[in-house]
């Protein structure tokens, strides 16, 4: 974290949520502006295991910039009930990140696809809230993922929901390296 924890302010609670495209892209993107100003954010990847260029993209950045994931390696399982090896994944990755707030380990937290973690049942919804309400100042935490619910939104300060007008995998494109993954 930088040394001039007044660089960000107090902080804010951020939330990119919705079915469009965009949401980890928009904390990416935030994660490489705050480097340009020598700002350090650190990644929590809740439903990612597998390799995403992100991943080689943030060895650019040095030590401003890391990630970390804990999600399953070939992306988890939808079951009913939640299967427990993604529930004790994600559980590991609610820790890390009260770990780095306590520590103040950075400027900007990022805890990717947390929203769609609870939406799937790997963590509470309370869970979630207490993270938000356990952020120190001088730290921005953003969360991203689909199915952000009303108290989620209540509690954050900015709210953007992606919105899905018109998407080219409807024509069966898949992913594409650099663009979707």
């Amino acid at each position: 974290m930088r040394k001039d924890a007044e660089s960000i302010g107090r902080g804010y609670v951020q939330i990119y949520t919705g079915n469009g495209k965009g949401k980890t892209t928009a904390a990416l993107g935030i994660a490489l502006r705050a480097s340009g100003c020598g700002l350090t954010t650190c990644i929590v990847q809740f439903m990612k295991g597998q390799h995403y260029s992100e991943l080689e993209a943030v060895k650019r950045l040095g030590d401003l910039v890391t990630i970390e994931q804990f999600g399953h390696p070939t992306f988890c399982r939808i079951t009913e009930p939640p299967d427990p090896e993604d529930v004790k994944r994600a559980g590991t990755a609610m820790s890390r990140l009260r770990e780095l707030l306590e520590s103040r380990a950075c400027d900007i937290l990022i805890a990717d696809e947390i929203v769609t973690a609870m939406k799937f049942g790997f963590v509470s919804e309370q869970d979630v809230l207490d993270l938000m309400r356990a952020k120190p100042d001088g730290i921005e935490l953003i969360l991203t993922g689909r199915g952000a619910t009303q108290s989620l939104i209540d509690a954050a300060d900015l709210v953007t929901e992606m919105t899905e007008i018109k998407h080219y995998y409807q024509k069966g494109i898949q992913a594409r390296c650099g663009i979707e993954n």
